[in-house]
């Protein structure tokens, strides 16, 4: 009776080993394709992979639908797109202000920048309009590592478009 006893749990012992194998390949599996997903209950329905309009986007956004690879925040009629370029020792802020469907370039506006830097100091910097380029620009010169918020508030006549960003350096 004694090596029946030994077998069966010798056997048992194999066998929850031989599935515990098989449990972490199908999960090592599954965590290599992030796209695959399991059956459940809870995700029948689907989940929307598009941003809102409010929230970063980098669609069409220029004139001609182009994009300049910025954050996107569409504020009423106007289409703001934020850009920031990086460089050694500054960052050039640039934002595309555009009015209606078709994107036309707004030349005419005041734009301000509210700069909050990652040491919790602010900075106001306002942008000039770039004729050539269609869009305004500011420079930067803060170099603190970590994370910028911006706060966008363009002024047009008597209406305003404002738009939050931020960015890392």
């Amino acid at each position: 009776m004694r090596p029946l006893t030994s077998g069966i749990i010798v056997l048992a012992s194999s066998g929850l080993l031989l599935l515990g194998a098989c449990s972490k390949e199908a999960k090592t599996s599954d965590s290599a394709n992030p796209n695959a997903t399991t059956p459940s209950a809870e995700t029948a329905s689907p989940v929307p992979t598009t941003p809102p309009a409010t929230t970063t986007a980098t669609t069409q956004s220029s004139e001609g639908g182009k994009s300049n690879g910025g954050q996107v925040v569409e504020s009423g009629k106007y289409h703001l797109e934020f850009v920031p370029e990086k460089g050694t020792s500054e960052t050039h802020l640039d934002l595309y202000l555009q009015k209606g469907d078709n994107h036309e370039a707004v030349a005419n506006a005041k734009v301000t920048a509210d700069v909050q830097l990652p040491d919790g100091k602010l900075r106001t910097i306002p942008l000039s309009y770039d004729a050539s380029g269609k869009h305004y620009a500011a420079v930067l010169k803060e170099k603190v590592t970590g994370q910028y918020q911006v706060k966008i508030t363009a002024t047009i006549g008597s209406e305003q478009a404002d738009g939050r960003f931020n960015f890392v350096r």
